[in-house]
């Protein structure tokens, strides 16, 4: 019997109506319109409501409309919220499930780096877990026939993050995303100096910096970094904004940025 893996967030995060939800991604990438062909090799994008980061995900995403049919593994890592662990938690489901519809779970991928020490199948890590989900709608959109690899990070080392994307890192057929917010509840002038720090340090790939003050996924963020130096990758900020630029008062934001490396 397959598992599925239901929506947690839909009608919160983001519209639970398909036509909706369908409505406000097209309309976020038709207004991020870019110049500049670049072929992303790993995105960081938000994770809030699309009322609040929808657009600043949308100026990373627009990237793989040429990729629709080259794309056709995605590794996720984000944050978790609600449930506290030691190391990296995959899930033993075999489809997330959308709005959209279902999301194949790459299963021999997932099962692949449970070899390595700190990754585990964690189900409850996932149950409720926002950072993932919102970025599937995202993804169905724009991607044709493609399986995710979903990543849930907890307390871990960008050491681990790195050796988990060395085995997964694969050629153009496969994507990394990872997902996290930004500097949490600051007001708006000092959260504008401390995101500004973080793009700094994400571009220069200083894995050294970036905790969790500075943003919610830093474990993925970190790791991604460590690797990306390693191999030489480029990074560059997309959009730089905060909840108070998009869809909130300006005394208490969230800080989200996108940023793509190839």
């Amino acid at each position: 019997m397959e598992i599925i893996r239901p929506s947690a967030v839909a009608g919160l995060f983001y519209p639970a109506d398909t036509d909706t939800l369908n409505h406000i991604i097209a309309n976020e990438l038709d207004k991020s319109v870019s110049s500049t062909p670049l072929t992303p090799k790993a995105l960081i994008v938000p994770h809030a409501g699309y009322v609040y980061s929808g657009a600043i995900a949308a100026s990373a995403y627009r990237y793989l409309k040429p990729l629709k049919h080259t794309i056709s593994r995605v590794v996720l890592i984000g944050p978790s919220h609600r449930v506290p662990f030691d190391g990296l938690a995959v899930s033993g489901a075999d489809w997330f499930e959308t709005p959209l519809g279902l999301v194949a779970v790459d299963r021999h991928a997932s099962s692949s780096i449970m070899s390595i020490e700190g990754v585990h199948v964690l189900e409850h890590a996932h149950a409720r877990e926002h950072s993932l989900e919102v970025q599937l709608p995202f993804l169905q959109y724009l991607l044709d026939d493609f399986k995710i690899v979903p990543v849930v990070a907890g307390h871990a080392s960008p050491q681990l993050v790195a050796q988990v994307l060395e085995s997964l890192w694969g050629g153009p057929e496969t994507l990394i995303v990872v997902s996290s917010d930004l500097s949490h509840y600051l007001n708006y002038d000092t959260a504008r100096e401390i995101d500004a720090e973080t793009s700094e340090a994400i571009i220069n790939l200083d894995n050294h910096l970036i905790d969790g003050y500075h943003a919610c996924g830093s474990v993925g963020i970190n790791g991604l970094l460590l690797y990306a130096r390693r191999h030489q990758l480029h990074g560059q900020v997309l959009d730089l904004r905060n909840s108070g630029d998009t869809a909130g008062k300006k005394d208490s934001v969230v800080g989200y940025g996108a940023y793509l490396f190839n």
